[in-house]
């Protein structure tokens, strides 16, 4: 599988405030890839550089292939972005807003694309709707059915859940899933651990301006100490017994399960590490 993001040794500073000072990682094609860290800690300017509305100050990124500085127009053709805040207008209806997009981007089949992505939102019913009656949840849905006019191949979500309930962060988290299953790319930042841990294929933890770490979830958990395990037994009886006299009698274990440390107790541990080490 090829790296549809590759980035390499990236730095960024804003008025001597250095930023990034040394970002690395790559993402594969139709992976969920999720940035993680806290306010601050540069995720959003990584963001900005990948999708070429910042240029970094050393290293080099590539997308699909492209140079986000020598060749950002072709960057721009394989990408779409979707902010932090909805950018919908409230004017128009949901139907409008993405045929706006549409007509703006110069696609041959405007119409079929909007009809695509209102089902694909489940956003149907309220399409005809002005977008100032639709809820926060609904305005999300639909500032990302407007990135995805065109099929990108790479989308990137800068903190797409912010602001949103519970029940519509989990109806995000579905799309988002979808999204991948249907071949795109998706760049993900936030700052909610369970959110990363539930959607991304791979993880990076940006932390000072730098990764301190990166893999699977399953990888990033098992980087500490385990903390045990769980024994599961066929009946509560065996187990009772098993407590008893665990090595005398015999009873078959249906499963040993690795007890791991949660997402969160990886990202604490890492973060005060590196600002012990820093100290």
């Amino acid at each position: 599988m090829k790296d549809a993001v590759s980035v390499i040794s990236m730095k960024k500073s804003f008025r001597g405030n250095q930023v990034l000072t040394d970002v690395g990682f790559n993402i594969r094609e139709g992976s969920i890839f999720a940035l993680l860290g806290s306010n601050g800690a540069g995720k959003t300017t990584v963001v900005r550089i990948l999708s070429t509305l910042l240029q970094p100050d050393g290293g080099s990124a590539f997308i699909c292939g492209y140079d986000v500085v020598t060749q950002a127009e072709s960057v721009r053709e394989c990408i779409s972005l979707t902010g932090q805040f909805a950018a919908v207008d409230e004017v128009l209806t949901g139907r409008e807003n993405l045929t706006l997009i549409g007509e703006l981007k110069r696609l041959k089949n405007v119409k079929d694309d909007v009809n695509r992505w209102l089902t694909f939102f489940d956003l149907e019913d309220a399409a005809d709707e002005k977008v100032s009656a639709y809820s926060g949840g609904m305005r999300r849905k639909l500032d990302i059915a407007m990135s995805l006019m065109g099929s990108p191949r790479i989308i990137f979500l800068d903190e797409p859940t912010t602001g949103l309930d519970p029940q519509s962060r989990i109806a995000m988290w579905d799309l988002i899933r979808g999204l991948a299953q249907s071949g795109t790319t998706v760049f993900l930042t936030t700052q909610y651990l369970e959110e990363a841990e539930s959607l991304a294929d791979d993880i990076a933890v940006l932390h000072d301006g730098t990764i301190i770490a990166q893999g699977t979830p399953q990888n990033l958990r098992a980087m500490m100490p385990q903390r045990g395990a769980s024994i599961h037994f066929e009946t509560e009886k065996e187990a009772a017994e098993a407590l008893r006299s665990l090595e005398k009698s015999g009873i078959a274990v249906t499963g040993v399960e690795a007890d791991l440390p949660s997402l969160e107790d990886v990202f604490l541990t890492l973060v005060n590490e590196k600002e012990n080490d820093d100290e």
